[in-house]
């Protein structure tokens, strides 16, 4: 089994700063792609940033600036440095790994359990 544990949420003032991490494990060959989404109450899910498959990463217009994603291959492992943070950044953050597992012919996507991120105003 392969799974992705997200860390790093909290309560923080608008303007704050935070840092969330997601690590990867299990028995893995490859991580073709990975990164955040976040869902909001009431609304639906959606991308905030992400490692492609091609090796860029997608930045959702609302967070281009504030956000930065960064990842350590060796430990499996991204993050996202959110800054400059507002009320409407308040969410619960769910990472997804599209992941190849040892033995696998497919490439499985995985998704967390999530972290709740609260920006108060």
């Amino acid at each position: 089994q392969v799974q992705v544990v997200e860390s790093g949420g909290g309560l923080v003032q608008t303007g704050g700063s935070l840092r969330l991490s997601c690590a990867a494990s299990g028995s893995i060959i490859s991580i073709r792609a990975m990164g955040w989404y976040r869902q909001a109450p009431g609304k639906q899910r959606e991308l905030v940033a992400t490692f492609t498959s091609g090796g860029t990463i997608d930045y959702a217009d609302p967070v281009k600036g504030r956000f930065t994603l960064s990842r350590d291959n060796a430990k499996n492992t991204v993050y996202l440095q959110m800054n400059g943070l507002k009320p409407e950044d308040t969410a619960v953050y769910y990472c997804n790994a599209n992941i190849l597992r040892n033995g696998a012919l497919r490439w499985l996507e995985v998704w967390g359990q999530g972290t709740l991120v609260t920006v108060s105003s």
